[in-house]
């Protein structure tokens, strides 16, 4: 009996070759496309190829909103920045993909999956762990692992077996994008002493080229994520495309970086998220007025062990969960809206208010008349932060009377 096989399909060269590949494995192919947001993706072109190309079926799954509203809605909770900086793009619309990959594969009753990954990136790693903790006893082929050809010999095969190739010069660069953002790396951006090309860009404009006047807008939280763009409610999928034309017109969201991939080896990548710019600046100028000190000064050991494990294939596991119950718990009071300054590359908050969990006190921060502090209490403060000095100095000299008496 023929297996089956769900193969994770983008239409790109890589997985329309695999088709033919597993094909001649003995496989019946089931591909699978999850739409995450991808800017100027044609589905159903891309549905068409597969069948095209031989796989007895193509399905096209829209998980748009269940990918912003389960899966971006937690980092940006978390203020999950890989090394500072990296939003998570790809990372994060992995553990989704997988998870509708091996649903499918259950249905169809299908023994295997297949992922386009190659042997040097952090996705193979990502679909298979993730894979292996949802059904570890489904079978995983990896034909861009396991091919070892060229570039020349895989266009090659492609024509062979009546692969569309694409006409013309083909892209230098190796794209992925959904709605959080824009990954790009190869071609000239393996040099890390090359400047990106203004080719390199797809999501955003030069700062030098953004307008003249700066845009404002304002952005209304509740426990932690946005749900209003200039008091108007939606969706949060919808929030995220609609900044990202906003903020990327304004030249924000570019991140030129050089990252410590989960394989052991650096690489640099080319990313924009224009939206995540200034989500998560909002969000984080929002923490500043409703968290409390000590939480606020502790999240960030949790937001950094969280952003780490999303990024090294780790979503599925009891410790994630365990420390995004503690994330959700901190984000009970952050309520309120931040007012954003767009303007030539950066996004920054100007102005923030919480109606009910605002801790700070204009009477108690005031240096008018209307102050409310109580100044000598100041003193109290003064004798606990020299106790550590004073307990230091005794100890010292207990240790040098003990020396004397030897």
């Amino acid at each position: 009996m023929t297996e089956k096989i769900v193969l994770a399909y983008s239409g790109g060269l890589d997985t329309s070759v695999a088709i033919p590949w597993l094909m001649d494995k003995g496989y019946e192919v089931i591909a699978v496309v999850l739409n995450v947001g991808q800017p100027d993706a044609d589905f159903d072109a891309i549905q068409q190829k597969a069948l095209k190309v031989g796989a007895i079926d193509s399905i096209v799954v829209d998980a748009q909103d269940e990918f912003a509203d389960h899966y971006v809605a937690p980092v940006i909770k978390a203020n999950a920045l890989y090394e500072g900086d990296y939003p998570l793009v790809s990372a994060l619309s992995r553990p989704l993909i997988i998870e509708h990959l091996v649903k499918i594969a259950h249905q169809q009753n299908a023994t295997a999956i297949a992922h386009g990954s190659t042997g040097k990136g952090n996705d193979q790693v990502r679909f298979e762990a993730a894979i292996h903790a949802l059904d570890p006893d489904m079978k995983i082929e990896a034909p861009i692992r396991d091919f070892h050809w060229s570039r020349e010999e895989e266009i090659d095969y492609a024509k062979e077996h009546n692969v569309p190739v694409p006409i013309g010069k083909a892209s230098p660069y190796s794209i992925d994008a959904n709605l959080w953002g824009r990954a790009n790396e190869a071609g000239i951006l393996e040099n890390p002493w090359n400047q990106a090309p203004d080719d390199a860009w797809g999501m955003t404009v030069a700062p030098e080229e953004a307008p003249d006047e700066p845009t404002f807008l304002d952005l209304t939280f509740e426990q932690g994520v946005p749900v209003a763009l200039n008091d108007e409610h939606m969706p949060l999928a919808a929030m995220i495309k609609k900044l990202n034309q906003i903020a990327g017109a304004n030249g924000i969201g570019r991140i030129d970086k050089i990252e410590n991939r989960l394989v052991g080896i650096k690489s640099r990548e080319v990313y924009e998220a224009p939206a995540a710019a200034v989500i998560m600046a909002a969000h984080h100028d929002l923490e500043n007025l409703t968290l409390e000190r000590d939480v606020q000064h502790f999240k960030p050991t949790i937001e950094n062990k969280l952003t780490n494990m999303i990024y090294e294939a780790q979503w599925i596991s009891p410790l994630f969960d365990a420390l995004m119950a503690f994330i959700d718990q901190t984000q009970a009071v952050v309520n309120g809206t931040v007012k954003m300054k767009l303007y030539k590359g950066n996004a920054v908050a100007v102005a923030r208010k919480s109606a009910h969990n605002s801790l700070y006190d204009e009477d108690l921060a005031t240096y008018t008349s209307a102050d409310s502090f109580d100044q000598e209490a100041a003193a109290g403060f003064i004798k606990l932060w020299t106790l550590p000095t004073t307990v230091f100095e005794q100890v010292n000299h207990v240790h040098s009377e003990e020396k004397q008496h030897d």
